[in-house]
């Protein structure tokens, strides 16, 4: 799906998205406007808060989605305005730093679990008692394809990654019957703010991308959104429980590779 086709999947819905402000989680909430949504964005950096503010139809507040008594306090705010949640879009996520396993400490599990799967918990039981008073709604989990494969740069983070993709899976099943539909995309070689695949990439290599991506080339945010808003409409009315890798095929691949000669694992080899 894209802008100017099938209009109106999301019409009259309200929906939230966590991590709005920039990269996947700004895609998704302006797509899911174009589609007729009132959104609801949660971003913790007040200037990307600010420029979202700038779209008709999102409101932005700053939220650190990590605290419980904060996402508490714009929960209640939020149900407030609409009186009802219709989507909810766990976007927020980070790698903070990539480490081996052998080198991190629980400082840095504690906030790798925080910013990664505590955050889903908080807002998703924040929420959830709305969608269980109006009997419908639809949950998307956005975690990586690292959940689904093993993720040899970074094993807590490729293992928080994989609780949420279990959780979605557990949730689905618990709240399927009571109306409500939970899901999950799996993003890869997504041009964003946190990972910048084209400043990274040099440009010899450029002509390289039909060779790491199936799809043959970097992914967009938008190509996220498209996705989000099949997951959120009743397109997908009979889709729950469903970890929906949006990689462009890499875990069909495999994705990752050892270099001998660089001396460590990359998932775009320039030559081994």
């Amino acid at each position: 799906m894209t802008e100017g086709t099938s209009a109106g999947l999301l019409a009259g819905k309200v929906a939230i998205v966590t991590g709005g402000g920039a990269g996947i989680g700004a895609a998704v909430a302006r797509r899911f406007v174009e589609h007729g949504a009132t959104v609801e964005v949660a971003e913790i950096d007040p200037e990307r808060a600010a420029a979202v503010a700038a779209t008709e139809g999102v409101t932005p507040s700053v939220v650190d989605v990590r605290d419980r008594e904060a996402v508490a306090v714009w929960a209640a705010e939020v149900l407030g305005r609409h009186g009802r949640v219709d989507v909810l879009v766990n976007n927020v996520g980070h790698y903070l730093r990539a480490i081996p396993f052998r080198l991190s400490d629980p400082e840095h599990w504690d906030a790798l679990h925080e910013v990664n799967l505590r955050h889903v918990f908080l807002v998703t039981h924040a929420f959830l008692p709305a969608m269980l008073d109006a009997g419908a709604g639809s949950i998307i989990n956005v975690h990586s394809v690292e959940g689904l494969r093993g993720y040899l740069v970074h094993p807590v983070y490729g293992a928080y990654k994989a609780a949420v993709a279990h959780f979605t899976t557990c949730l689905a099943g618990e709240l399927g019957r009571k109306g409500i539909r939970v899901n999950a995309l799996a993003p890869d070689l997504t041009q964003t703010p946190q990972v910048d695949l084209r400043g990274t990439t040099p440009p010899e290599a450029e002509g390289l991308w039909e060779a790491w991506a199936p799809v043959g080339r970097v992914g967009e945010p938008d190509d996220q959104a498209d996705a989000a808003v099949f997951l959120a409409s009743d397109m997908s009315r009979f889709v729950t429980g469903v970890n929906l890798p949006t990689d462009g095929g890499t875990h069909a691949y495999g994705g990752w590779f050892w270099s001998p000669s660089q001396r460590r694992f990359t998932n775009r080899p320039l030559g081994l």
